[in-house]
């Protein structure tokens, strides 16, 4: 566990020691909560333009698959494990590098960025069943994480785990949703492959 820790501060201190200017400000973009709007607005158009009507159902399990990350994000790990942010890391004092002196709360394991990132990529990804979809969710939920380490409040292993949460987390929404389509009329449930189409688009 030492060498887990002290692997995880030295990558940290490598990602977060390499900044500049103009990369905060971008990373501190990538990491705002109102960035991703038109992303957002953009992935649900594209969805209803695929599911048509369908997409209100899913759009249920999309804000239920936020809410189940977000909290137990929270009440599960950080309250639980309390594993103080770098920036909050009294060894390493002097040592962070933080974007607009924003630190956040006490405690950063798991991240929750980074849990509701990837519980929304896997939920979509499984719906839209496209490799070039899939590509971007993934690489979406990574220049989140990624951002995090950046502005100098979690740790890698944070992002890590709160990824892995993230995806655990939507898979098990997503087989609520397909048990949940018993409670539709038949002409309203959604189909798809259980493999990634042979096509790209």
């Amino acid at each position: 566990m030492e060498w887990l820790i002290s692997l995880d501060t030295h990558l940290f201190l490598v990602i977060n020691g390499m900044h500049t200017d103009l990369w905060d400000g971008i990373m501190w973009w990538v990491s705002g909560k109102t960035t991703w709007w038109p992303f957002y607005l953009l992935l649900l158009g594209f969805m209803g333009w695929k599911k048509k009507w369908q997409l209100v159902w899913m759009i249920l399990f999309i804000i239920l698959v936020i809410a189940v990350t977000d909290q137990t994000s929270v009440h599960l790990f950080k309250n639980v494990v309390r594993r103080l942010r770098p920036c909050h890391e009294p060894s390493l004092e002097g040592m962070v590098h933080l974007v607009n002196n924003k630190c956040g709360g006490m405690f950063g394991f798991i991240s929750s960025h980074a849990a509701n990132a990837f519980g929304v990529a896997l939920l979509a990804l499984l719906w839209i069943r496209l490799r070039w979809f899939a590509a971007v969710m993934v690489v979406w939920g990574l220049l989140i994480a990624y951002s995090r380490v950046y502005l100098g409040v979690h740790y890698p292993g944070d992002v890590l785990a709160g990824g892995l949460w993230g995806v655990f987390c939507g898979w098990l929404i997503y087989r609520l949703f397909q048990w949940s389509l018993r409670l539709l009329p038949q002409n309203w449930r959604i189909t798809g492959s259980t493999d990634f189409p042979n096509r790209t688009a």
